[in-house]
């Protein structure tokens, strides 16, 4: 791979927008150098993306990638970075399997309240063919 992408090769590589890229460059999650008109991204720009793009699948809010983001810088070898997306995503899953647990109870309220109108229509039609 080369050491630059162009923002076409960006869209295609990740699969996403001009604009989403844009977006990113303008919350300063991501520095493209530019030439004139251009925006070129590099590795770095490469792995940032990756990270942000994984850390919205699983929910963390645009700021919590930023500072986790930021933390890569700190010298110590991503110990504090790995050490807080640890516990970032450790709350997270835990949100994640009580929003699972709630959305299977409301599935089983639905399906038991389709039971019983599917029940009542056909009591209906039984009544009414009488």
């Amino acid at each position: 791979m080369s050491k630059v992408m162009t923002i076409r090769e960006m869209c295609d590589a990740f699969d996403v927008t001009p604009r989403t890229l844009r977006f990113y460059e303008a919350k300063e999650l991501l520095f493209p150098i530019r030439e004139g008109q251009r925006r070129l991204f590099t590795k770095r720009d490469r792995a940032r993306l990756k990270l942000i793009l994984q850390g919205k699948r699983f929910g963390f809010s645009l700021e919590d990638i930023r500072q986790l983001l930021d933390l890569y810088d700190m010298g110590d070898q991503q110990f504090t970075q790995l050490n807080r997306t640890y516990e970032l995503a450790q709350e997270r899953l835990a949100d994640m399997i009580s929003q699972r647990d709630e959305l299977t109870g409301a599935i089983e309220d639905l399906r038991q309240q389709l039971k019983w109108g599917e029940e009542r229509l056909a009591e209906l039609k039984r009544h009414a063919a009488e």
